[in-house]
């Protein structure tokens, strides 16, 4: 996650934009398909609204991703603090863990983790701001991928548990949508059709044994 946000601190850079506005950035979309987006907008010159627009469509996976989180971090009334928090790696990392705790136990370690997380992405991103001219930009676009790495190897080591293989086989089938459809919108739709299918799948009608 770091690296992903060293690349990113250094892309504002490049962009010509400040370290304030990077920390902005990953301050408050705390998403790097969002944070990617709205760089994109903001160094081109854009509009603020479409720019606001554009982000939030790009972030708009973490809506599944609070749903399925929501009940393990207990009463609602006090969950409500982990909303700004709920990103890939803090998210990931929730789902494995949560459940192994009681339940008092569940928002605090969240709360935790999930601080720890976004309080390493805003010293990267302005670390990456500062070391731009020492980083080429092979290099820089190579650790963009690298959250999404990490991400990826963990949904691969639960791949055994329910559902979560037919989630992986789907996502990877959809994945092309993301490219075809390209922008704001690719990454979600790509998400929404590989989603539908997993869900169709592990709720399609069990074969009854022969015999």
């Amino acid at each position: 996650m770091g690296a992903t946000f060293l690349a990113f601190g250094a892309a504002v850079a490049e962009a010509g934009l400040s370290l304030p506005w990077a920390l902005l950035c990953t301050g408050a979309v705390y998403g790097m398909a969002g944070q990617l987006v709205l760089l994109q907008v903001a160094a081109g010159g854009g509009a603020a609204m479409p720019a606001t627009i554009a982000a939030t469509a790009a972030n708009a996976r973490f809506l599944p991703m609070a749903v399925a989180i929501a009940p393990l971090l207990g009463r609602a009334g006090r969950r409500w603090w982990a909303l700004p928090f709920i990103a890939i790696t803090p998210w990931a990392a929730g789902m494995r863990v949560l459940p192994s705790l009681p339940e008092a136990a569940r928002l605090p370690w969240f709360m935790g983790f999930a601080v720890a997380t976004w309080s390493a992405a805003m010293l990267t991103t302005a670390a990456g701001h500062l070391a731009a001219p020492l980083l080429p930009p092979a290099f820089r676009a190579a650790l963009l991928f690298a959250n999404p790495l990490y991400f990826a190897l963990l949904l691969a080591a639960d791949a055994a548990r329910p559902g979560v293989a037919p989630a992986l086989l789907a996502g990877v089938l959809a994945a092309p949508l993301a490219y075809v459809v390209g922008g704001a919108w690719g990454l979600p739709l790509a998400g929404l059709l590989g989603g539908s299918l997993a869900f169709l799948w592990l709720r399609r009608p069990a074969r009854l044994p022969r015999g």
